[in-house]
């Protein structure tokens, strides 16, 4: 499984900005030139009809939903993303709360070496963790 974001018309930008943050390679189809094409307005041609980014940490897919079908970012779901290095990890919530609102600082916990929640600046949640030691991570 893997999770779809989908934006109102803005997910190359949070694409872009998700690349800046986690490093990855990125898939991208526009709308013009696919079958979906005429399920959104015509001056959607340039919009995301369907991009992935791979990381390290994983892939999330993202897309634009047509005006009036986009889920509200956020919902009831949060990303979580494991990582090795205290100090790498320490930087990609950094990245990801700039501009979004901090839900749970970054700091130890009793069951990570350290873990925080954030909301970033598309308002999607996402959750950072350095597992103990020994555990399995990206």
């Amino acid at each position: 499984m893997r999770p779809n974001v989908n934006f109102p018309g803005n997910a190359a930008d949070a694409i872009t900005y998700y690349q800046a943050v986690l490093g990855g390679e990125v898939e991208i189809t526009r709308w013009a030139g696919t079958p979906a094409a005429n399920h959104a307005p015509a001056e959607w041609g340039d919009k995301i009809l369907y991009a992935r980014l791979l990381t390290r940490f994983g892939e999330i897919d993202i897309m634009d939903a047509p005006p009036g079908s986009a889920d509200p970012s956020g919902g009831n779901i949060s990303i979580a993303i494991d990582v090795d290095d205290d100090d790498r990890a320490a930087q990609i919530f950094a990245k990801l709360a700039d501009g979004g609102e901090t839900i749970m600082p970054f700091e130890p916990t009793f069951f990570a070496r350290k873990f925080g929640m954030t909301s970033d600046k598309f308002g999607v949640r996402w959750m950072v963790a350095v597992a103990p030691v020994g555990a399995v991570t990206a």
